[in-house]
Formats: C-alpha cells, sequence, structure tokens
C-alpha cells in the first residue's frame, strides 16, 4: 500500500502549504520547520524539533485530524544540496518501503509507519510513531549501567523484533542504543518497552550499494559493515550484542576498527560489572566477536544464549530449527487447557526428533535434541503459567538435586516434581493437569511407559534438564 502511495504521489499534485520564508536553517545547513507551523496543507503541526543526522532530521508534531502525536521525518538541507539528492530520495522511499513492510504485522516492537508524503521543493517526508519516552542511550547516560534482567528484557525484545525483520529480508544494520526507544508506563513497575526505531540504513540482503557504505555507527558496528558495506544478519547480532553491553557496563565497547587493525582488546563486561552472569557475558563475547563467521550466524541462535527471566518473559517467537508448528501448543497452554498441552508437547518433540514412528525419546535424540525447539517449547510452559511449568524450572529443580543424570537423581527429581507417590512413579492419568500441582510438575513429556528408558539406562528427565544446560537454558 505505501509503496504504491510513493510511487503516485508527485510533487505536482500536492499543495503548496508553507512558504520558504517560514523555514529556519542551523548553523550546519539543517533545515527546521518553527514550532508551532502548521504544514502539509494544515494537517500536521509541527510541535518542536527532536534531532537529526548526516542524512535527515525528525521533528514532533501533531496530526490537527485526528489528535494524535506523530514523529515526522525529512532529509535535511545539506542532503538536498547534495549532487547525489535523486539517489538519497530513492533511498529515503525505501526505507519508507521496509518498514511499512517490517511494521505489517504492527509488531510491538518495530515502530509503526502511517504515511509518506511530500511537502513544498520536493521534501520528502515520511510520518511514523511517536515513542513517549527516551533512547537506551538517554536512559543509560541519566540512570547508569542498568541491571542484568532489564538490560537483558530490552534487547531481548529487540532481537525479536529482528528475527521478524530478518524473516522479510530485510536487515536493520544500526541496532545501536540511540535507535532503542524505551516507552514507561509511570503507573506499572518494570513496564519498560523497547522500539527499534530509524531504518534509515536499512537494506535488504543483497549486495551492497556504494551509498550504504558510508553508513554505520562505527562505536557499535563491526568493521565489515563500515569498510565494507558487507550485509548479513551476523551485522545486527553484533549492533545488539554491543547495545547490551553498553546497557549493561554503562561504557561503550572497544570500538571494532581498534580491534581489527589496532590489536586493541574488547574489555570482557565481567570484567566490568564482577555480578555479570557467566550466560550473559559469554552472549555479549559471542555476539561481538570480530569476525562475522565466529559469530551466531542467526538472530534466534544468539538470543538462545540470553537466559530466560521467569518474571520478564512477554513475548514467545515460535521459533524452530526441523520446522516444527507450535502455534498449536501456545494456543493450548493460553486457553490453560493443560492436559492437552501436555500430550501435544509430546507430539511435538517426537517430530523434532524424528522419533514419531518409535513414539519415545532415545539417548541420542535427547542429546541432539535442536536448542531453538527446546527452548520454544519451555518459553510456551514457563509464559502461560506464569513460571509454575516449564523445562527450565525442572532443570533448576535438578540443579538442586545434584544435577546428575544417573537414577538416583532422578528418583529424587521425580519426588520433588510430584511425579512418584510413595517410591512408585505415577501412571499418565494420575498426574496433576492443574496450577494447584507441584512446581514444575508439567510438562512430563510422558508416553505409554517408562520401560523404553529403563531397559537404555536412561534418565530421561535428568538427562533433558543436561541437555538444557548445554543449550544455556
Amino acid at each position: 500500500m505505501l509503496r504504491e502511495l510513493i510511487q503516485q504521489r508527485q510533487p505536482r499534485e500536492l499543495t503548496k502549504s508553507v512558504s520558504q520564508s517560514t523555514l529556519a536553517i542551523n548553523k550546519s545547513g539543517r533545515m527546521f520547520w518553527q514550532d508551532g507551523q502548521l504544514i502539509y496543507n494544515g494537517k500536521y503541526k509541527i510541535e518542536k524539533y527532536l534531532g537529526g543526522g548526516g542524512f535527515a532530521v525528525t521533528y514532533q508534531a501533531m496530526h490537527t485530524k485526528l489528535n494524535r502525536r506523530v514523529v515526522i521525518k525529512t532529509p535535511n538541507i545539506s542532503v538536498q544540496r547534495d549532487p547525489n539528492y535523486p539517489k538519497y530520495v530513492e533511498r529515503f522511499k525505501k526505507e519508507a518501503q521496509m518498514l511499512a513492510m517490517c511494521c505489517t504485522d504492527s509488531h510491538p516492537h518495530i515502530v509503526q509507519v502511517f504515511d509518506f508524503f511530500i511537502e513544498e521543493n520536493d521534501r520528502y517526508c515520511l510520518e511514523m510513531q511517536y515513542i513517549a519516552g527516551e533512547s537506551l542511550w538517554e536512559y543509560v547516560q541519566r540512570q547508569g549501567k542498568l541491571p542484568e534482567t532489564e538490560a537483558v528484557k530490552y534487547i531481548r525484545q529487540m532481537g525479536l523484533a529482528l528475527v521478524d525483520v530478518h524473516k522479510k529480508g530485510v536487515l536493520h544494520l544500526d541496532v545501536t542504543p540511540p535507535n532503542i526507544m524505551l516507552n514507561f508506563n509511570s503507573g506499572i513497575p518494570n513496564s519498560g518497552k523497547a522500539v527499534l526505531i530509524d531504518f534509515g540504513i536499512a537494506g535488504d540482503m543483497s549486495p551492497p550499494s556504494t551509498l550504504s557504505r558510508s553508513f554505520g555507527n562505527r562505536v557499535f558496528a563491526p568493521y565489515e559493515l563500515t569498510r565494507k558495506g558487507i550485509r548479513h544478519p551476523t551485522v545486527d547480532i553484533y549492533c545488539l550484542a554491543g547495545s547490551l553491553y553498553y546497557a549493561i557496563t554503562g561504557k561503550c565497547p572497544t570500538n571494532s576498527f581498534d580491534r581489527k587493525y589496532d590489536q586493541e582488546e574488547l574489555v570482557p563486561p565481567k570484567q566490568l560489572v564482577p555480578s555479570l552472569s557467566d550466560a550473559v557475558n559469554e552472549a555479549i563475547l559471542e555476539g561481538m566477536a570480530l569476525e562475522a563467521k565466529d559469530r551466531p550466524q542467526t538472530m534466534e541462535e544468539w538470543l538462545n544464549l540470553l537466559p530466560t527471566s521467569e518474571a520478564n518473559l512477554t513475548e514467545v517467537i515460535l521459533a524452530s530449527d526441523v520446522g516444527v508448528n507450535y502455534q498449536n501448543l501456545e494456543n493450548l497452554l493460553k486457553a490453560g487447557q493443560w492436559k492437552a498441552a501436555d500430550e501435544e508437547t509430546t507430539k511435538v518433540m517426537l517430530k523434532a526428533a524424528k522419533r514419531e514412528w518409535q513414539g519415545w525419546l532415545d539417548s541420542k535424540s535427547i542429546e541432539k535434541f535442536p536448542c531453538t525447539d527446546l527452548r520454544t517449547i519451555d518459553q510456551l510452559w514457563v509464559k502461560y503459567s506464569n513460571g509454575h511449568f516449564g523445562f527450565s524450572v525442572q532443570k533448576r529443580i535438578w540443579l538442586e538435586c545434584a544435577g546428575k543424570v544417573d537414577y538416583e537423581t532422578e528418583c529424587l527429581l521425580g519426588d520433588r516434581l510430584g511425579w512418584r507417590n510413595k517410591s512408585c512413579w505415577l501412571e499418565i492419568n494420575e498426574y496433576n493437569y492443574s496450577l494447584d500441582s507441584t512446581q514444575g510438575h508439567l510438562p512430563t513429556t510422558d508416553t505409554t511407559t517408562r520401560l523404553e528408558m529403563f531397559l537404555e539406562h536412561l534418565p530421561k528427565t535428568s538427562s533433558l534438564a543436561s541437555r538444557l544446560v548445554n543449550c544455556n537454558l
């Protein structure tokens, strides 16, 4: 729709609503509309200048007919005077189209685009959602370094947004603290929501254009982007990991150029924040590996390195490394149909492990069970049970039972999870499929009998918990 709108609207069709005398230009040659000024035939009222960069400036405005606050972005005067301005305009149009495509489903963590129009003197304008709050950069500058759980929460939200963006064949290429807006509800504790803005240098996954090579935040970007314009999901992974580094330490990471060409070392975040968990420290270091080949290759893979906070889990992406559809499982859990959800969990796990014909998981299938799928199943159970059920809950209890993969630990775990009564294992119809059950009671991932597991001398739940440890769940 927006693509058609851009193509159809030509300068000669527009009403000239503002004269050039109403513009103010600062020393750097950037264009300013005056506060209170009406533009586009009175449709928008400029409230204030928000800021700008080398390409565009943004303004807070009010949509006069809808009484809705919005943001308007337009190329600055310097760009308009550039001989390559027509090429910049094409890039601006492309940004609008990419952003419209990325926010088609109204993703809660991607800024929404509302309109694209042309003002006087061929000034192209993009109307976007106004995010009340401040950027992650400003927030850390004001608050100081953030607690690990809070920082991971915002970065995970950005990661979920980027998973969706990447699926559409788009790369953001500038997922940095200034482009991560935080929206807070003052009446609700821990209500911050991160929203990804500014797709100004976003590109598709095709070879880079000459124009894209001169853009990129050198503080947070990998050297292959700013030096060669290389586009790959690992660029967004590096930028997002660098943003997490900044949020947790309150300091900018070592410039990738200095690391590459001056052999400067990246100071591990745990060295700056000793209380930081090993999992988050490792996730940052892997995401910021100097060479792209040494980083996780997909955003899902990198997100899997981050620990999940049961209390803060809000969205679950139904990711699968083997093409399993988890929508039905989510629907059942959302409806609180615990028994049906437990049965569905067994089905999807057998499908993910390619053990549907056998009907049970053997040692090899557990050892190689896809981490992405294990995380998806776990997050769904944790979310819809409010942290009462889930593999990660069972893993925590397993660790309290000595964390060994042997039958003695399996029995201790069975007692703790309520799966045994007087030293006897429950039958399937004896489980308590309600939130009144023991914490971690579900999912059981049980089949018709435990005989196969006993014959193989494989403590099933302990082995699965061990796999969760290896997957950093």
